[in-house]
Order: C-alpha cells, then structure tokens, then sequence
C-alpha cells in the first residue's frame, strides 16, 4: 500500500490538482490531508475536489480549519495576527453547512499501518496540538518529550512548510511540507509513503496558477498569488523567523 501525504493545502487549487496528477502515476492507494485546507483563495472548491477523488481520502485537522470553523460559529480567533482575520473570516463566509459539518468531524491525529513503516502517525503541528513550531533545526532535547509516548514508528506532520526527515530516539519524524504555501521554493511539496518515506516536489504552471488565484474574490489574492505562488519566501528567512518561536503554543 502507498500513502501520499497533503499538508497545508491553503485553498491552492492549482497547485493540488499538479500533485494529484502525479499521484495517480505512482498509484495511490490512500492518500491523507494533513490539516490546513483552509484558509486559502480556493480552499471550498479544494474540499470539493479532495472528495470526488476516486482513491479513499482522511482528512485530520488543522490550526487554519479549526480557526475558520470558530469564526463560521461566531467567535473570532484571538491567536490570529489582525492582518489575517479578513482571510479567515471569508473563508468562514463560503463555507456551505455541509461543509461546516465534515470539517468539524476531522480528528486531531490519525494512525494508518503502512507496509514497510509500520504504524504511522498523522499529525498537523506535534501530537500535542496544533499550533506549536519546531523545525529541522530544532534540538533533539527539546523535541524528544514531544514525541515520547505515540504508538508509532513514524510521525508525519506539518504546519511548518518545510520539508525534512529527522530521527528522535526510535521515531522518525517527517514534515511533509507544503502543497499551497511552501516557504522552500515554487512548487508543491508533499509525501509517498511505502515501503519508505520519499519527500516529493511537484512543479506546476505559477504564471497560470497565478491568474486563476487573482480571478477569485479571495481578500488577498495577490499578495497570495504573489508570495505563495510565484516568488514564496526563502526557507532560510523562514527558519530565522520560526527560531523565535519554538515549542511556544
């Protein structure tokens, strides 16, 4: 069985109908959406085309979805900088109470057995929540008690962007990075997972995917199309800024 994992999609329509294409080359048999389709110029029409995919699909929660559904209820998100919450509370507006409902449903974490890994967890930041930052510059002491205590071999997560594989202790942790928003270069950056781990990139049409995002009604589609899409941020000013704020949830 082959696992292909999706994390920080943030509405890039674009850019996830390019990994999927690849996807079914490789064959797929499961793929898992590692949190974050929201918030995003595209995220209701990604949900939609996540969901009439033929291959089986499970979503876990993120930070950016659980936001978005605070703010569909009525209480806005205070750990949300002020310059974001116009995003959030549109994306909030589209949503169809269909939606709102299965959204609602995603669990925080998912364990899948995946042949030559063995028991795989699925998280979107750490097993401990949803927001907290680590990267692959992180200590091993300060990341250890993180993971002490899953029942997996492997942890996959996100939340940060950026790809890489590390081992603390007897787990291996990987980021998958990111389809929609990576913060390491243009493109679409995901996982294939069985019998190994394989970081995966996927190069699509930016100057398209550009002017499909400005055509939408998205508050800052062009800042999006512009920094996410055509010239996204380095990973090493990313790594610089996300120091600052380790471990801190």
């Amino acid at each position: 069985m082959k696992v292909a994992a999706l994390y920080d999609i943030h509405g890039n329509l674009p850019a996830l109908e390019a990994v999927v294409a690849d996807i079914r080359k490789v064959g797929v048999d499961r793929i898992v959406v590692g949190g974050d389709v929201f918030p995003g110029p595209m995220a209701c029409e990604v949900l939609g085309y996540l969901r009439a995919l033929n291959t089986p699909v499970r979503f876990i929660s993120g930070n950016g979805d659980r936001v978005v559904l605070e703010q569909r209820a009525g209480h806005e998100s205070k750990e949300v900088p002020e310059p974001f919450r116009e995003v959030i509370r549109w994306n909030a507006q589209q949503l169809r109470p269909e939606d709102q409902q299965l959204v609602a449903g995603w669990p925080k974490t998912i364990d899948v057995d995946v042949p030559g890994l063995g028991p795989v967890l699925f998280c979107h930041a750490t097993p401990r929540n949803d927001v907290e930052i680590f990267t692959r510059l992180t200590s091993d002491e300060r990341l250890v008690p993180v993971f002490q205590g899953i029942n997996a071999t492997t942890a996959i997560c996100g939340h940060t962007h950026m790809q890489f594989d590390r081992t603390l202790g007897r787990i291996r942790v990987v980021n998958a990075g990111s389809v929609g928003m990576p913060f390491q270069g243009p493109g679409a950056y995901w996982l294939l997972l069985g019998p190994d781990v394989q970081l995966q990139q996927t190069s699509y049409d930016l100057a398209n995917a550009a002017e499909r995002i400005r055509a939408t009604a998205y508050p800052q589609r062009e800042d999006f199309a512009e920094r996410s899409v055509l010239h996204p941020p380095t990973e090493a000013a990313m790594l610089e800024l996300f120091a600052k704020a380790e471990l801190k949830s």
